[in-house]
C-alpha cells in the first residue's frame, strides 16, 4: 500500500499540471484573439477611425462583406445602420459600384426607410471609396433641408411671378384706358381710381414679399429679447385703426396678465397686425374685433376673434398657404394679396410657436397664436 503522503503529493502535482495547461490554453486563445484584432485594426489606415467617429455627418467603415466596423453618431442618427449592416439597398449599390471600379463613386439617393416613416423622405449625398485593399469608406451628407428650401424658393418665385402679372397688367390696361378717355372727365376719374387701387395692391404685395423673404431667412431666436405682448397688441391696433374706423368696427383687447415672449418685436407685431387686418377686412360694418391674451401651462395664447364671413372647414388649413384667398373677389376689392396668413405662420414657427384657426361660415373666425412664455423674474435678471 502506497504512502498517503505520496498519493497527496502526486494528486497535487497532477492538479497543478492540469491548471497550468488550462491557463496556457486560455492565454493562448486570448493572445490569438488580440493578434487577430490588431491585424484588423492595422489594416485600416492610421487616424481614419478617429476621424470617422468625430464626424457630425454620416461616416462608416465596412469590411469586404459590407459588415459595419465603425459608424459615426451621424450615421446612427440617420438610421443607416442596424445590426452591423447597411439597411438601405440604394447605398449598398453605391458601395458595390465603388468596390467593383476600385475608385470613389458619388451619388444622390432618396431614402424612405430607417427611422423615418414611409411618407417622410430624406435626400443624402453618398460617396463611397476603397480604404486599402480590404475595406470601404462611406461618407454621407444630409441634403434634405437644402432641397426643401430650394423647392420652396422655386415655388415662391413661380407664385410671385404669377401674382404680379395681375396688378402689373391691370395698371398697363388702365393707363391705356385713361389715354383713350381723352376729355371724358368722369371716365378718367373712374380709371385713375382703379389705377390707384392696383398700384396700392402692388405696393402692398411687394412689401409683404419682402417681409416673407426676410422672415424665412432669419432666425429671430438667435438674437431674441423679451417682448411684452401688450406692446404688440397696441402696435397692431394702431396699424389698423384707420381701416377699422372707416367701417365703424370696434377694436378691443383683453390682456389678463402682463406677459412677455422671447423674439423679434417687429416680426411679432407684423404677425398680429396681419391677423387684426384680416379680421377687419372680412367683417361687416359696425362689428367688433377682439384680441385676447392669456397664460397657459406651457406658453402664451393670443387670440384674434371676429364676427365676419367665416371660413369653410375644407379651407381652414389652406388659408396659411402663400397667395391663397378664401374669397378672391373680395380680395381684389380690398387689395388682399394672400400673403398675410403665410407671414403669420412663418413668424410663429420661427419663434417656436404655432397658429391655428377656428371658424364657422356666417359666425366668424378665431385665429390663435401660441408662443413660449418668458418668466418675468428671468426677464428682470437680463
Amino acid at each position: 500500500m502506497q504512502d498517503p503522503a505520496v498519493i497527496v503529493l502526486i494528486t497535487f502535482a497532477f492538479g497543478a499540471l492540469v491548471g497550468l495547461a488550462g491557463y496556457w490554453v486560455i492565454d493562448y486563445s486570448e493572445r490569438r484573439g488580440r493578434a487577430a484584432l490588431e491585424l484588423t485594426t492595422e489594416s485600416i489606415p492610421s487616424g481614419v477611425v478617429e476621424v470617422v467617429l468625430a464626424l457630425e455627418s454620416g461616416g462608416i467603415i465596412l469590411d469586404h462583406s459590407n459588415t459595419v466596423l465603425r459608424a459615426s453618431p451621424g450615421a446612427q442618427l440617420l438610421g443607416l445602420v442596424a445590426d452591423g449592416k447597411i439597411v438601405h439597398s440604394s447605398i449598398l449599390e453605391v458601395i458595390d459600384d465603388s468596390r467593383e471600379k476600385s475608385a470613389p463613386v458619388s451619388r444622390t439617393v432618396e431614402l424612405t426607410q430607417g427611422r423615418f416613416s414611409d411618407d417622410q423622405q430624406i435626400i443624402l449625398h453618398v460617396r463611397a471609396a476603397p480604404l486599402g485593399a480590404k475595406y470601404m469608406l462611406l461618407l454621407t451628407d444630409d441634403h434634405t433641408e437644402e432641397e426643401r428650401l430650394n423647392s420652396v424658393r422655386r415655388d415662391f418665385i413661380a407664385n410671385v411671378s404669377h401674382e404680379l402679372k395681375t396688378p402689373v397688367g391691370a395698371i398697363a390696361l388702365l393707363s391705356d384706358a385713361i389715354d383713350a378717355a381723352g376729355d371724358d372727365l368722369e371716365r378718367v376719374r373712374s380709371f385713375t381710381g382703379r389705377l390707384r387701387r392696383e398700384a396700392q395692391r402692388l405696393g402692398t404685395m411687394t412689401k409683404e414679399i419682402i417681409d416673407l423673404t426676410y422672415i424665412q431667412t432669419v432666425n429671430p431666436l438667435e438674437s431674441a429679447v423679451p417682448v411684452k405682448v401688450a406692446d404688440i397688441v397696441d402696435a397692431a391696433f394702431d396699424a389698423n385703426r384707420v381701416a377699422a374706423e372707416a367701417k365703424r368696427i370696434r377694436l378691443t383687447a383683453r390682456v389678463v396678465e402682463d406677459v412677455s415672449v422671447m423674439g423679434d418685436q417687429q416680426m411679432l407685431t407684423t404677425a398680429l397686425k396681419n391677423l387684426v387686418a384680416n379680421a377687419v377686412t372680412y367683417s361687416d360694418d359696425h362689428e367688433h374685433v377682439g384680441v385676447g391674451v392669456r397664460r397657459t401651462e406651457d406658453g402664451v395664447e393670443i387670440a384674434v376673434t371676429d364676427k365676419g364671413i367665416g371660413i369653410d372647414a375644407s379651407e381652414q388649413q389652406r388659408v396659411f398657404e402663400r397667395f391663397y384667398r378664401v374669397d378672391p373677389a373680395r380680395s381684389r376689392h380690398t387689395g388682399g394679396t394672400g400673403l398675410g396668413l403665410s407671414i403669420v405662420k412663418h413668424v410663429t414657427r420661427s419663434h417656436g410657436g404655432s397658429v391655428s384657426v377656428w371658424s364657422k361660415p356666417g359666425e366668424g373666425s378665431t385665429f390663435t397664436i401660441r408662443l413660449p412664455y418668458v418668466d418675468p423674474s428671468q426677464e428682470d435678471k437680463e
